[in-house]
């Protein structure tokens, strides 16, 4: 919107110098021989637009979680559009040469400041109509019956941007309250208490629920705190991850970038597998159903089930025999997960496309549909998260990957509890440079030869 609005004030700017009759006593009709072609200012204006951009960026208006009132959010556009201005004045001066009307860079500043708070107010009259229906309203529970719960709560509630389900006394109600509602989305501990906080803490990790305290005094500064103000109360933030925010939105960038150039080289790839794995057996192509002919699914993000692609590397209604005849062979007993040494239900084919990963490419297909991620934890089985320890349930806070630091690390041989160690270490240090290095070191580990 705010690139709109600025490039919409440069092409005013532009016509409105150009015309006669505005103001014919105060402004001579410009030469506009001396004026760039159009197609010129349109790449100027371009240029500008994205300058003006990266100035509201660095007033913060583009925090995900915006604080600021509306008249705040004029104020520093205005203060963003002033420096723009300036900026451009001193670029031009430096080159000592101006192509064009200097009246046109006031009616652009103009326009600039008046177009994107139009916007904003826009922007903020959507938003408002939408949270007065309850959508993108977030789902708050307070700890703590005090006068800070109930002062906090009333403020969320005139502001329309969360919804208050209850506020609670200590750990105990918090507990009956979810298994009574299970929409709750964050928690703000209001009341300090040390042991409570801890046993709060690891609950919310189990439960993929946003952490915030309302500290006595500020004194932690540690990674992936966020500290923000609500009214007049300091609250600090504990991010599960460094995804929150514009993270998450780089990374599904990047996953629906690299999924869609996947699928298209790939394509004539999967055709040769796929004529091979019917000619080898019978059967579907990919592993769709189980013996009881239910659609085969996959644990992801929060809980949420999904069926994950992948060629069928097995014979078919061979699956439950993992926990039936075969359940002498598993060799991860000390785990939830299951892993059959020379597994008999193993084709020929599905021997090859399981040493060098091929069967999980399919996947590239959830990514795209946002139900996994390039990089992320491993996919579990319906019935192996079932068997989570609560501690284990943190790895369900992102969308499982197609690999991972656990699947570059040992692939199925790793020990469980390292399994969700490193998957942790992966969600509470997340960055773009982190993913690349795992993709890179993929490549290397599916080129090694790996027996199931």
């Amino acid at each position: 919107m705010d690139f709109i609005a600025a490039f919409a004030a440069l092409l005013a700017a532009y016509f409105l110098r150009a015309q006669e009759k505005i103001l014919p006593d105060f402004l001579k009709q410009p030469d506009l021989g001396s004026f760039p072609a159009f197609s010129v200012y349109v790449k100027i204006s371009v240029v500008a637009s994205i300058v003006f951009v990266v100035l509201l960026a660095l007033f913060r208006l583009y925090s995900l979680r915006v604080t600021d009132s509306l008249l705040q959010e004029i104020r520093k556009i205005f203060s963003a559009s002033l420096i723009w201005l300036m900026a451009v004045i001193t670029y031009y001066f430096a080159l000592r040469e101006f192509p064009f009307s200097r009246l046109v860079l006031f009616y652009a500043f103009s326009f600039m400041f008046l177009f994107a708070s139009f916007g904003r107010i826009l922007i903020k009259s959507i938003q408002r109509h939408l949270l007065k229906k309850g959508i993108g309203k977030r789902k708050i529970v307070f700890i703590g019956d005090n006068e800070i719960s109930v002062e906090m709560s009333d403020f969320f509630e005139r502001s329309l941007s969360a919804s208050v389900i209850g506020i609670v006394k200590n750990f105990e109600e918090l507990e009956r309250l979810m298994n009574e509602k299970k929409s709750v989305e964050e928690v703000i501990q209001t009341r300090d208490n040390q042991v409570e906080a801890e046993k709060i803490v690891a609950f919310c990790r189990e439960h993929q629920l946003q952490y915030h305290f309302v500290p006595d005094l500020l004194e932690m500064y540690r990674s992936n705190v966020e500290i923000s103000a609500i009214g007049s109360f300091p609250l600090i933030s504990l991010r599960p991850t460094p995804l929150e925010g514009w993270g998450r939105v780089l990374k599904r960038g990047c996953d629906l970038i690299f999924s869609s150039i996947g699928l298209i080289i790939l394509a004539p790839f999967f055709l040769i597998i796929t004529i091979v794995i019917k000619l080898n057996s019978k059967g579907t192509v990919f592993f769709r159903f189980l013996d009881d002919g239910k659609l085969a699914m996959r644990i992801g993000e929060h809980g949420r089930k999904f069926h994950c692609l992948k060629f069928r590397t097995m014979y078919e209604k061979t699956h439950q025999m993992r926990y039936c005849e075969l359940a002498d062979k598993n060799v991860r007993k000390d785990s939830p997960l299951v892993k059959i040494v020379d597994d008999p239900r193993v084709t020929g084919v599905g021997k090859f496309l399981r040493r060098f990963s091929i069967d999980e490419l399919p996947q590239l297909w959830n990514v795209l549909k946002g139900e996994m991620s390039l990089v992320g934890p491993r996919p579990h089985l319906p019935e192996e998260v079932e068997k989570y320890q609560n501690h284990h349930k943190f790895v369900l806070t992102l969308k499982p990957g197609i690999s991972g630091l656990a699947q570059i690390s040992g692939r199925s041989d790793l020990p469980f509890e390292e399994e969700v160690r490193l998957d942790t270490y992966y969600i509470e240090n997340w960055s773009l440079l982190l993913d690349f290095k795992i993709i890179l070191k993929t490549i290397f580990v599916v080129l090694k030869p790996y027996k199931e």
